[in-house]
């Protein structure tokens, strides 16, 4: 059975519904904020599609992937790290790899009808409103030259 998301979630709350453990040192009893802006998170960065559209696009046949209700992991950090994990009520939110980025950052593009999350255990999560988002790598710059984020 799942259990449907709430519109106020806490760590706490959002950890016990989707099984994704987050480690001990974060404030379990915090609200997620959700917003319908940037967000990074570690080695990742969420960008609402309207602000890069001209530079990532997803494929005209893309296969969309639902998102269950354990969530679809995005990225796991180097070495075999902590995964980002993005989950939603079911039916809400549909994802896909099938994108073409000019800067070659994107791993994918998710649109949501409801509230998502970014789920993390060292970062904690943050809400994504109702919305087209791409996720991206995210880079740093030192001098001229530039380096993926290593979460």
């Amino acid at each position: 059975m799942t259990v449907p998301l709430s519109k106020t979630q806490t760590l706490a709350s959002l950890s016990q519904q989707t099984g994704l453990a987050v480690l001990d040192h974060l404030e379990q009893s915090v609200s997620i904020p959700v917003v319908d802006g940037l967000q990074a998170q570690g080695d990742l960065i969420v960008v609402p599609h309207s602000l890069i559209a001209s530079a990532v696009t997803f494929w005209a046949r893309a296969v969309w992937t639902q998102v269950p209700p354990e969530g679809i992991e995005l990225l796991r950090g180097e070495a075999g790290g902590n995964p980002h994990t993005l989950v939603a009520e079911p039916g809400t939110v549909r994802w896909t790899t099938q994108v073409f980025d000019s800067d070659l950052l994107a791993i994918g593009i998710f649109e949501a009808s409801a509230v998502a999350y970014l789920l993390h255990p060292e970062h904690g999560a943050s809400g994504c409103a109702p919305g087209t988002y791409v996720v991206r790598r995210q880079r740093e710059h030192e001098g001229r030259r530039a380096r993926l984020v290593a979460d």
